[in-house]
Order: structure tokens, then C-alpha cells, then sequence
């Protein structure tokens, strides 16, 4: 189970990302999302646009972090949609020939 965020940074920027390590002062993400709000709903875009995907680590430093929270269920549900990350097996449903 990956530990997903909402981190909000002193930009004001609000990003959605796995995170992979928290220490020393060093908050350590990757796949991370940027929140673009519109109207009565959010849609995501990728936020590090040209990162080396061989290496997808971010490593951010706390003091620009305000806050770092849980996610709510539906949005965590869209983020396995868009990585593929999402232990749920769908299968189709029973057709019959008739």
C-alpha cells in the first residue's frame, strides 16, 4: 500500500504525491500530481513535467512544507487510476451467449 499525501507547499501550490521516505528534515515523493482547481471540481496534471523517469525520487526540504495530510478515499481511488497503481483486480462481468 503506497503512502499517498496532500502536501501543501509555501508557493501556495497544492501537490498529490507517494511518499517514499520523511527524515532528516527531507520529505522524499515521487509521482507527484499538482491540484488544479476549477469551478466546483479539481483535475491533476503532473508536477515535476520533465523529471528523468529513471530516477523518479523528489526530494523536498520541510521548511517549504505547511502541511502534509491523508487524501480522501476518491481522490486516492483517481490517483491509482492514473499510475496504475491500484492492487484491485477488475474482471468483466458474466456474459452469456444467447
Amino acid at each position: 500500500m503506497i503512502d499517498l499525501k496532500l502536501i501543501r507547499l509555501i508557493t501556495g501550490e497544492e501537490i498529490i504525491a507517494e511518499v517514499v521516505d520523511w527524515k532528516n528534515g527531507i520529505l522524499t515523493i515521487q509521482n507527484a500530481l499538482t491540484i488544479i482547481p476549477h469551478q466546483d471540481q479539481v483535475g491533476f496534471a503532473p508536477w515535476a513535467t520533465v523529471i528523468d523517469p529513471e530516477f523518479p525520487e523528489i526530494a523536498l526540504d520541510m521548511k517549504h512544507v505547511i502541511y502534509s495530510v491523508a487524501v480522501a478515499p476518491q481522490v486516492v481511488e483517481q490517483y491509482n487510476k492514473i499510475f496504475g497503481t491500484s492492487s484491485d483486480i477488475i474482471t468483466p462481468g458474466k456474459q452469456l451467449i444467447l
